[in-house]
C-alpha cells in the first residue's frame, strides 16, 4: 500500500488540533516534552503518520481507518508478549486507534537497498515465525481486541462475500470462475484447518519494509493488515517481495531455501510433506485474505470520522480500488511453489 499525498494542510483541522492535544498529554504523562511541532509526514488513504522531536528522542504518532483501528490495541498487547520483537508503544488510544512509540531506529530494506541479500530474508522469515509460535496460544485476545478473524474455517464466507460485494469489480466471466471455483477453495480451507497447526497472528504484509533492525534484533511493525489466521499465509507477501527484490525463479532454490527457513520453527508440530503441503494451501487461500484487508481498508476510508481526519473525502488511486479484485484474480494462477519443490 503505497499512495503518498502527505501535506499538514490535508488534515482536518480539528482533527489536527486533537491529535497534537492528545500526543502532548500522553508524553506529559511520561514526564517528555516536545522539542518541536508535530509534523505530517505521510497521508494515506487508510493510515496517517506524524512526528515530532522530543526531550526523549523522536516518537512517530499512528491513525488508522476505523476499520483497521485495532492495530494500536494489537501492538500493546504483543508488547505484553513479545516485547523484544515489536516497537512497545508510549500511548494507545483503543477507542480512536491511535498509536504512540518511540523512534524504531533502521529499516531492514535500507540496510543494502543497492544489495538485498538472501540472509537478511532467513532471519526475518525465521524470527517472524518464532512470534507466531509465541502469539499463537492468545489468538482469542487478539481477536477479542478487534484483530480481524480469518482463520480457514471462515474463509470460504469471505470469498462468498467479496463475491457478493457489489464493489469488488469483477468482469462477469472472472466473477464465473471463481464462483465455480468455491468448492474447491472449500475444500483448500477444510484441509487447511485440520492440519494440526496453531492459528496465530498473520501480518498480511509482510517484507523488509515493516521491519526495524539493530543491535537487539528485528522489531516488526505497521500491523494494520493483520489478521487471526494460518500462520503460513505470512509467506503470501514475503515471497512475493523477497523473489522480486531478489531476482529469483518464484519455483527455484532460492525461494525454497526462504520458504524452509521459515518452517524450521514449526518442524516439531508436523513431518516435511505435512508442512509443504499446509504452506501450498495456506499461499492459495490467503489470496482471499489479501482481497478482504484491502476491502476492509478501502471500506473505512468513505467512513465520516475518517473523512474528518483528512478533511475531506480520501484520494484513492485506482490501482487501488481495483485491488481486491486482482487479489481475487489470482486465485487461478499458479502456486508460488509448486507441488515438488522440496
Amino acid at each position: 500500500m503505497t499512495l503518498e499525498i502527505s501535506a499538514e494542510d490535508r488534515l482536518g483541522a480539528d482533527w489536527r488540533a486533537e491529535s497534537d492535544a492528545w500526543i502532548t498529554e500522553a508524553l506529559a504523562a511520561r514526564g517528555v516534552v516536545a522539542t518541536g511541532p508535530v509534523q505530517t509526514v505521510r497521508v494515506r488513504a487508510w493510515s496517517i503518520v506524524r512526528r515530532l522531536e522530543t526531550s526523549a528522542g523522536r516518537v512517530w504518532f499512528k491513525a488508522n481507518v476505523p476499520t483497521n483501528g485495532f492495530e494500536a490495541a494489537v501492538v500493546e498487547a504483543l508488547a505484553d508478549r513479545v516485547p523484544e520483537l515489536v516497537v512497545p508503544p508510549l500511548a494507545v488510544d483503543r477507542e480512536r486507534g491511535w498509536l504512540l512509540g518511540p523512534d524504531g531506529g533502521t529499516i531492514l530494506r535500507e540496510v543494502a537497498a543497492d544489495r538485498p541479500e538472501p540472509a537478511r530474508w532467513v532471519e526475518l522469515l525465521r524470527t517472524y515465525a518464532g512470534l507466531q509460535r509465541a502469539v499463537a496460544p492468545h489468538g482469542d485476545r487478539l481477536v477479542g481486541l478487534g484483530l480481524p478473524d480469518l482463520r480457514p474455517d471462515r474463509m470460504p464466507g469471505a470469498l462468498a462475500g467479496l463475491l457478493a460485494d457489489p464493489t469488488v469489480r469483477l468482469a462477469e466471466p472472472r466473477r464465473a470462475a471463481l464462483v465455480a471455483l468455491l468448492p474447491e477453495y472449500d475444500r483448500w480451507c477444510a484441509e487447511l484447518g485440520a492440519d494440526g497447526l496453531p492459528a496465530s497472528i498473520q501480518h498480511d504484509d509482510l517484507h523488509d519494509g515493516n521491519v526495524f533492525v539493530g543491535t537487539g534484533g528485528m522489531r516488526f511493525f505497521d500491523w494494520g493488515d493483520a489478521c487471526l489466521a494460518h500462520p503460513f499465509g505470512t509467506l503470501l507477501v514475503a515471497l512475493n517481495v523477497a523473489a522480486d527484490q531478489l531476482g529469483s525463479d518464484p519455483a527455484g532454490p532460492e525461494l525454497a531455501r526462504l520458504r524452509d527457513a521459515y518452517l524450521e520453527p514449526w518442524t516439531d508440530l508436523c513431518d516435511r510433506t505435512g508442512l509443504l503441503r499446509s504452506v501450498r494451501l495456506a499461499l492459495r487461500v490467503a489470496k482471499v485474505g489479501r482481497a478482504v484487508s484491502w476491502q476492509r481498508a478501502l471500506r473505512g476510508a468513505t467512513l465520516p470520522q475518517w473523512q474528518r481526519a483528512l478533511g475531506g473525502p480520501a484520494l484513492i488511486a485506482p490501482e487501488h480500488t481495483t485491488a481486491p479484485a486482482a487479489w481475487l484474480d489470482t486465485l487461478t494462477e499458479p502456486d508460488i511453489l509448486p507441488p515438488g519443490n522440496g
